[in-house]
């Protein structure tokens, strides 16, 4: 996986973030402020509700703390951490992506061996982010898929730009409303999708495709085809099973890049209209 040689170009991020994720993110606030505030209201008229409310609060945070705090650990305790020095190269790009986000500092890389499931993702703790690579992941490096490795890495990359890890934590309260979650969620990945591919153009619909027919299989994947199948592969059950999932169908997804990937069609040129020469003998109207 050789480094990149060009010379990273700061990305337009505004124009890369899906309208929807807009859009129920400022549903999410508003539901998660009236939440808040009708919280502090009963906490600060007293009572046995408020004293519940407080101590389902403490609670609350703490299992979150321990439990995230367990996953780090067991990652930062076994992962590889990535660095100059181990995976070089996958180092090299994390720092040019990060520096093409507009990210202040590139976030902890780690990879992890997962019984060959493939899957990548972005989280934080303590203040501190980490993007993890399952190992299968990295491994198409070693099949000619860089590009798609790149794609995958800049996706949960722009997980960490956009604070999706904390604004869902701080929009708690809209998470529990059923399916805002997984809407708001959804929209988020298609706008790390956007960036993703913006850094990587070349490797968006392979990174997509290994997902769907692993690291052997996704080169022999007709990606017009796969796409098609958000049409022919629809119901009742398709639909709901993504209304309650965190992530679009993959053939939606594929579809999105593709349109983002075609160039725009060409200007009609309109002739214009000849005028019609006039005799010097001609009487014209006035």
């Amino acid at each position: 996986m050789p480094p990149e040689t060009r010379s990273p170009r700061p990305l337009d991020l505004e124009s890369l973030i899906h309208p929807k994720e807009k859009f129920y993110f400022a549903i999410c606030v508003l539901i998660s402020l009236l939440v808040y505030a009708a919280l502090a209201v009963t906490i600060m008229n007293g009572g046995p509700i408020a004293g519940t409310l407080i101590t389902y609060l403490i609670f609350g945070i703490i299992a979150f703390f321990l439990v995230h705090g367990l996953h780090i650990g067991h990652v930062r305790g076994n992962g590889v951490r990535v660095s100059s020095r181990q995976f070089p190269e996958l180092n090299a790009m994390a720092d040019q992506h990060s520096r093409r986000l507009g990210l202040d500092d590139t976030p902890a890389i780690f990879v992890l061996q997962s019984g060959g499931v493939l899957n990548a993702f972005a989280t934080r703790f303590l203040g501190r982010n980490f993007v993890i690579l399952n190992s299968d992941v990295l491994a198409l490096a070693t099949q000619k898929g860089e590009k798609a490795v790149s794609f995958v890495l800049g996706h949960e990359l722009g997980h960490v730009r956009r604070h999706h890890m904390t604004r869902r934590s701080l929009l708690y309260p809209a998470m529990v409303f059923p399916f805002l979650a997984g809407a708001y969620s959804r929209a988020c990945e298609y706008t790390c999708d956007r960036f993703g591919n913006a850094l990587e153009p070349e490797g968006g619909v392979d990174g997509l495709l290994v997902l769907a027919a692993g690291r052997d299989l996704y080169t022999q994947v007709n990606a017009a085809v796969y796409s098609g199948q958000r049409e022919t592969e629809t119901g009742f059950f398709v639909r709901f099973a993504e209304i309650l999932s965190t992530h679009p169908n993959l053939p939606k997804r594929v579809a999105a890049l593709n349109a983002l990937r075609k160039p725009a069609p060409a200007p009609v040129r309109v002739p214009p209209r000849e005028t019609p020469a006039i005799s010097p003998h001609q009487n014209v109207p006035t």
